[in-house]
């Protein structure tokens, strides 16, 4: 009893490695545009002179009292200016301004 291997064609091949670096350019391209976004919340705080923006998480977050969906975002980044790393939250608000909750160490 032999075993017959089929083996895919060339064509599908194609597809499925274009489809796979899409992938990788849709998810860098996310995660480069969600870090522009923070870093220009955080030169608006006051955090001028930054480098290293990761945002390690994005959470949705509800009041439970007055039922508002507000989003929290975790973030890391160096700053210049203090010689520190610091990490934290950002909370953006109902009217889309963003409150800070840092440590930097």
């Amino acid at each position: 009893m032999t075993n017959e291997v089929r083996r895919l064609p060339k064509k599908t091949i194609i597809i499925i490695s274009i489809l796979f670096i899409l992938g990788i350019l849709v998810f860098f391209g996310l995660k480069i545009g969600k870090e522009a976004k923070i870093s220009e919340i955080l030169v608006s705080l006051g955090h001028t002179n930054i480098k290293e923006v990761k945002v390690i998480n994005k959470l949705s977050v509800e009041d439970k009292k007055t039922r508002y969906k507000s989003t929290v975002y975790k973030v890391m980044f160096k700053d210049l200016d203090l010689k520190q790393t610091c990490s934290g939250f950002l909370h953006r608000g109902r009217d889309n301004t963003y409150t800070k909750d840092f440590n930097c160490k």
